[in-house]
């Protein structure tokens, strides 16, 4: 009896599907390498969730709130007064506020070249009364604001909260390299969700 040299042997179908498996496989690997490095990148690069962990921004934030953060706004675009930012926290956060934590969410009032002061609850930015057009609590507290000259490249930074915020008032300006970037949406709680 003879065979067909080009006849198929019964092992080859088994070879087909190990082989097909395996590329099955590497397929899945390299979509979940891709997934980690897109989310990586974005993390990075472009936006970012954190939590607020104080009631420093009340009423505006609340403590456990969820916020993403737009980082190329910071990278390609201007920061203004009235912003809320999150920036890494000034080395004396740890000190004078007694909190170990490594970010902070503030809104800039000051930019590089104001001069700020109080007067009662009242905020003055380069001699005019500052236009809160957010929601504040407004009692200033006792941390007041003596004719302070922003420096160059740094920003002076507050809590909406302001009788109740460890902010740049105790530990000084913020410069722009530390600012990670602006929130622009608060996305937990759902029912809270809110546009900035």
């Amino acid at each position: 009896m003879s065979h067909d040299l080009n006849e198929p042997t019964p092992d080859v179908p088994a070879v087909k599907n190990v082989r097909s498996r395996r590329k099955s496989v590497i397929e899945w690997v390299l979509v979940l390498i891709a997934a980690v490095l897109v989310s990586f990148t974005i993390r990075t690069y472009v936006m970012q969730t954190f939590l607020i962990p104080s009631p420093s921004m009340e009423p505006t934030l609340y403590s456990g709130n969820r916020i993403l953060v737009d980082k190329l706004s910071v990278d390609f675009g201007t920061i203004n007064v009235g912003d809320i930012v999150v920036f890494k926290a000034p080395p004396d956060v740890a000190k004078i506020c007694s909190d170990p934590v490594v970010d902070l969410v503030k809104r800039v009032i000051g930019l590089p070249g104001d001069v700020l002061t109080t007067k009662g609850n009242t905020i003055y930015r380069n001699g005019h009364k500052l236009d809160q057009k957010w929601s504040i609590y407004p009692a200033i507290g006792v941390n007041t604001i003596n004719n302070v000259t922003v420096p160059k490249g740094q920003y002076f930074m507050m809590g909406d909260n302001h009788a109740n915020s460890c902010d740049s008032r105790l530990w000084g300006t913020v410069p722009r390299s530390d600012i990670i970037g602006k929130v622009f949406v608060k996305i937990w709680p759902v029912s809270e969700w809110h546009w900035y």
